[in-house]
């Protein structure tokens, strides 16, 4: 059911884009296939669907993640997940501002990081291959990548900036690379 939705989403994206709502259809490696002249990004959980389209004469690439606005699984996830520095930060997070799921965002984040990644790159980026520091009050979140990076703008990735929202019970992530 999520899937069908979320596929429902992107030929609303791709429509909005003045583009027919063609099928959005899953790769060999999972990722969605977009039309030729198309960038996007499709999101799913239990009671969120969602997509971003963009013709990519105007974006590199782009990524979105929602989550549940809860704590990541107390399975090592964490641990799985964060870089030494990033637990720090978001120990730091939690005391300041303890209403946020900062374990849960930083992972929103990575997630949105990799699908900006993924079809530039079109190799894994691993969880330990970013450095994401957020900011609380912007609503921002930066990533350095720790891995040599892909060309966007005939220069090599190696900073990729995004959004991010906590609202109605779920954690929203967004990263754009713009074509310049």
């Amino acid at each position: 059911m999520e899937f069908a939705t979320a596929r429902s989403c992107a030929r609303t994206a791709l429509a909005r884009l003045g583009l027919p709502g063609v099928a959005v259809p899953r790769g060999e490696d999972g990722a969605p296939q977009w039309p030729e002249g198309v960038v996007g990004s499709i999101t799913h959980c239990a009671g969120y669907r969602a997509a971003a389209a963009a013709h990519a004469s105007d974006v590199v690439s782009l990524g979105v993640d929602a989550e549940p606005h809860e704590p990541l699984p107390d399975h090592g996830m964490l641990e799985l997940i964060a870089l030494d520095q990033e637990r720090v930060r978001l120990s730091e997070l939690a005391a300041a501002m303890p209403g946020v799921c900062w374990d849960r965002l930083l992972f929103s984040a990575k997630e949105s990081v990799y699908k900006t990644w993924f079809p530039l790159a079109r190799c894994w980026l691993g969880f330990e291959s970013a450095d994401v520091s957020i900011d609380p009050r912007g609503g921002t979140f930066t990533a350095r990548l720790l891995v040599p990076g892909p060309l966007a703008n005939g220069s090599p990735l190696t900073r990729l900036n995004g959004r991010w929202l906590a609202d109605q019970g779920f954690l929203i992530t967004a990263v754009v690379v713009p074509r310049r």
